[in-house]
Parts: structure tokens; C-alpha cells; sequence
């Protein structure tokens, strides 16, 4: 990978963590008190939002990835090129659960995809998806 496409990814990432940190601040958590937002970047450009929406009944919570993945789906983007999501500052990184694992790699638009994910104010880790869900369903 060379320097500029480094900048590229790098560039894409503070952006992408940059809009996932503001998401989280519309989370609904009044159970968890844990606060998740999550940015994706759709294959036409377009960055969508989510966060997590937290219900008394728990199966019916969204988290923020599936929220945005869902925005960005309903606005008729059907592949998404990187996602972001970040947790409460301070708290423990937001990796995905399992159904946002699937439902990432229903729209990944490969299975390189990177992840970026918080873990602090300033700092992050990056994944791909291949590595979050080894043998997912859709991945090649």
C-alpha cells in the first residue's frame, strides 16, 4: 500500500470515527447507559449515521451499526465500502455483536472491508470484516 492510498484510508477513517463519535450522542441507552454510533461509508460516497436504540424488551434494542447500515439501505445503497463505530469514551471498544457481523457482510462490498473501530478518544483499531466473521454467511 503506498503512502498517498495510506493518507486516502487514513483520511476516510478520522472522518468516518469523527461521525460515528457525534452519532453515539443520539443514542437511546437508558438500560445500558452505553452509547454506540456507528458511520458507514456507502460505495456512492454518501456517509450514513446510526446509533443504538435500546427498548425494556432487549431483543427489540437496534445497535447503532445495523442503524445506519439500515438508513443507508433504505436510502437505496446497496453496498457499503468501510463502517466506524465508536462506544462511549472511556469505556470498553464497541466491536460489533454477531448480528452486526451478518448484517455488515449482507452489504460489505468485500470481505476486506475495513472496520474501524474506537477504542478511546484519539484511537482506533481497524479489522476487516473477514477477520470480525471468519466463515460468515455472503463472504467469499
Amino acid at each position: 500500500m503506498g503512502d498517498q492510498e495510506n493518507q486516502l484510508n487514513q483520511t476516510v477513517s478520522d472522518q468516518l470515527l469523527s461521525a460515528a463519535r457525534e452519532a453515539g450522542k443520539y443514542a437511546y441507552a437508558p438500560y445500558s447507559n452505553y452509547h454506540v454510533g456507528a458511520a458507514v461509508l456507502a460505495d456512492n460516497g454518501e456517509v450514513f449515521t446510526g446509533c443504538n436504540v435500546e427498548n425494556a424488551s432487549y431483543g427489540l434494542t437496534n445497535c447503532g451499526e445495523r442503524t445506519a447500515i439500515f438508513k443507508a439501505v433504505s436510502s437505496g445503497v446497496r453496498k457499503i465500502k468501510a463502517i466506524a463505530i465508536a462506544g462511549p469514551v472511556g469505556g470498553a471498544p464497541a466491536y460489533p455483536c454477531g448480528a452486526c457481523r451478518q448484517v455488515i457482510a449482507e452489504f460489505a462490498e468485500a470481505a476486506d472491508m475495513p472496520i474501524y473501530v474506537s477504542t478511546g478518544a484519539e484511537s482506533s483499531e481497524t479489522y476487516t470484516l473477514a477477520e470480525l466473521l471468519p466463515k460468515g454467511f455472503e463472504l467469499n
